[in-house]
C-alpha cells in the first residue's frame, strides 16, 4: 500500500466537501462510459453492509466475487447475505451451483459477463462485492491467457500432487515461477496443478501471460479496497469465528459433507471448512476443539493478510480505512465517485 492509493483525513475533507445523499433516493445519473462499482477488502471488513445500503441509494445490483459463495449450502461459513436482504436487492452468482459441482474462474467471468447484461438492461448499476482477488483481477482485465489445458499434462500432475502432497508441488512451483507463487497457497491445489500445467506446455512463467493486461475498454471501473488495520480487523475475525460457530457452522459442514463436500477440492478447502472437516474426523476431545477453534482463528487471519498483500499489486484500486472514517462517510465518498469519475 503507498501512501498515493492511501485516502487520509486531508484528503477526505477535500473530496467529500457538503456531499449528503439522502437515504434510499436513487442518484440521477447515467455515465458516458459504463462505471462499475468495486469493493474489495479483506473478509470481515463490512463489505457487504455497505454494498447493501449503497445499492438502496444508487438502484443497484450486487455481484458476488466470493468464489465460495456460488455453492448453495455454504452460507454461514461464507458469511453469505441473508434470504431476506437479497429480497430487496437482487443478488448475481449467490448459490449459483450445487456443492457436487465445479467453478472457476473463468466460469465467474462469463456469468459476471451475463449479469452486466442484465443489470444494464434493467438500467441499474452493478456492484461488485468481494474479497477474491484473482476473480475480481480476472472481471477487469478478462480471463487467463494462455495454453488449454491438455488432459495427458493434468492427469499426470493429479497423480503426483496426491502421492506427494499439495506443499510439494507448491514448492516446485515456486522454485520456477516465485511471482505466481506469492498470489495463490501452498494448499490451493487446483491452481498449483495448473501453474505447473502452463510451465511444462510453455516453458513460460505462469505470471508471463499477466503481463500488459489492460482493463476491458468498454467499462469504466472505480475500484475500492476497504481496509481496518489489523490491528482492529484480527480480533473483529476471532470474533466472527466464534459467531459462525454460535450461529451453527458445524451443523451446515456436516451437511454438506453428507453432499460431497469432500469430493470438491476447492470448496473442501475453503476457510474454515478445511479446519472443521479436520475436526470432524478426530475424536473431538475438548483438545480436538480447542486446536479447531485456534486453526480455524489463524487461517481467517492468514486469509485476511493475503487479501491485503493481493490487492497492494492492484494500481487502480485506491484504499480507504473504513475503521477511521467511518461506515457513512466511506459510502459517500464511493458515491461521489461514481456520480463525478
Amino acid at each position: 500500500m503507498t501512501s498515493s492509493s492511501t485516502l487520509g483525513d486531508k484528503t477526505v475533507q477535500d473530496i467529500i466537501s457538503p456531499f449528503h445523499l439522502p437515504q434510499g433516493k436513487k442518484v440521477p445519473f447515467t455515465p458516458k462510459k459504463r462505471r462499475v462499482i468495486i469493493l474489495a477488502g479483506p473478509t470481515g471488513v463490512g463489505k457487504t453492509a455497505m454494498s447493501i445500503r449503497m445499492a438502496q441509494a444508487l438502484g443497484g445490483e450486487i455481484i458476488s466475487a466470493d468464489s465460495m459463495q456460488v455453492y448453495r449450502g455454504m452460507d454461514i461459513g461464507t458469511a453469505k447475505v441473508r434470504p431476506e436482504e437479497r429480497t430487496t436487492i437482487r443478488h448475481h452468482l449467490i448459490d449459483s451451483r450445487d456443492i457436487d459441482e465445479t467453478f472457476n474462474v473463468v466460469d465467474f467471468y462469463h456469468d459476471a459477463q451475463q449479469a452486466f447484461r442484465e443489470i444494464y438492461a434493467r438500467d441499474h448499476v452493478p456492484i461488485i462485492v468481494g474479497g477474491t482477488g484473482f476473480y475480481i483481477h480476472t472481471l477487469i482485465y478478462g480471463p487467463p491467457r494462455g495454453p488449454a489445458s491438455v488432459p495427458e499434462v493434468r492427469m499426470r500432475l493429479e497423480k503426483e500432487i496426491d502421492a506427494k502432497g499439495t506443499l510439494a508441488l507448491y514448492e516446485r512451483l515456486k522454485a520456477f515461477d516465485p511471482e505466481y507463487a506469492r498470489t495463490i497457497t501452498e494448499r490451493d491445489r487446483h491452481k498449483i496443478i495448473r501453474g505447473l500445467e502452463i510451465i511444462q506446455l510453455t516453458n513460460q512463467k505462469v505470471s508471463y501471460f499477466e503481463k500488459g493486461a489492460t482493463p476491458a475498454h468498454e467499462f469504466d471501473f472505480r475500484c475500492w479496497f476497504l481496509y481496518k488495520p489489523k490491528e482492529i480487523l484480527y480480533p473483529l475475525l476471532d470474533e466472527r469465528c466464534d459467531k459462525m460457530i454460535a450461529e451453527g457452522f458445524l451443523e451446515e459442514v456436516k451437511k454438506l459433507d453428507q453432499e460431497g463436500l469432500r469430493k470438491n477440492t476447492s470448496a473442501s478447502q475453503a476457510i474454515g471448512y478445511r479446519q472443521a472437516l479436520e475436526y470432524l474426523q478426530t475424536r473431538q476431545t475438548t483438545d480436538d476443539w480447542h486446536h479447531f477453534m485456534e486453526e480455524f482463528k489463524k487461517a481467517s487471519r492468514r486469509y485476511a493478510k493475503r487479501q491485503f498483500t493481493w490487492f497492494r499489486k492492484e494500481s487502480l484500486f485506491r484504499w480507504m480505512n473504513v475503521h477511521k472514517m467511518g461506515p457513512e462517510t466511506s459510502m459517500e465518498m464511493v458515491i461521489q465517485d461514481y456520480e463525478q469519475g
